[in-house]
């Protein structure tokens, strides 16, 4: 009975933490959702949408203002954007899923270089996600020219790449990838730095959400 209680409670936090960072992700991906869309994507009903949005202003994840057309602007606030970074780490560690994605994802990015003729890479973050990019890449005409150790420190990474050939560097790191990936185009700018969408780091402003008025 103990054991089933536990395996409850961990089944019962694992789907929470999952709907948030569905939640916070869509919330600051997406140019304009109202809260069915938030329920289809997510695959909720609509009143636990509008249950989790307000948890998660009272968290001090999101915080909301109103607009004109009676519609609420939802944005991460910054404890929001470290908690992402959190249940994303957890969420990769975790999943089923993750292998699979990656797969994808990765043959995605790499087929995007090839047919532009930047096939040449590096990968920024030692780990699981390196490593299927690793095998994606040797099944693949992308060259990897190095694997480097994530790093917040943008001068650290000039350090690492200097002298390296290369026409892409993607982040491979599942700790903090925001922070890897800040570095990364701070030194190289965005044109040369790519991220698989698992990792779900910011790349976009926050985004207007619908009131539910139904």
């Amino acid at each position: 009975m103990v054991a089933n209680s536990e395996e409850n409670s961990q089944h019962r936090k694992h789907t929470e933490d999952t709907i948030i960072l569905g939640l916070l992700d869509a919330v600051e991906d997406n140019a304009s959702l109202t809260q069915r869309d938030l329920s289809r994507e997510l695959g909720i009903a609509l009143g636990l949408v509008n249950s989790y949005l307000k948890r998660c202003v009272r968290k001090g994840l999101l915080k909301v203002s109103e607009v004109p057309t009676k519609r609420y602007a939802y944005y991460l606030t910054p404890q929001g954007f470290a908690e992402k970074s959190t249940l994303t780490a957890r969420y990769l560690a975790n999943s089923f899923e993750f292998l699979r994605r990656a797969r994808e994802q990765m043959s995605e990015l790499f087929e995007q270089g090839i047919l532009r003729r930047e096939g040449r890479f590096i990968l920024l973050g030692h780990g699981d996600l390196a490593d299927v990019a690793m095998l994606v890449a040797s099944r693949s005409a992308a060259e990897i020219i190095a694997t480097l150790p994530a790093t917040h420190d943008s001068r650290i990474l000039a350090t690492a790449t200097e002298g390296l050939d290369f026409d892409r560097a993607i982040i491979t790191a599942t700790e903090d990838p925001q922070a890897t990936y800040a570095a990364a185009i701070a030194i190289f700018g965005h044109g040369r730095v790519y991220a698989p969408k698992l990792l779900r780091i910011r790349m976009t402003n926050p985004v207007t959400v619908e009131a539910n008025h139904d």
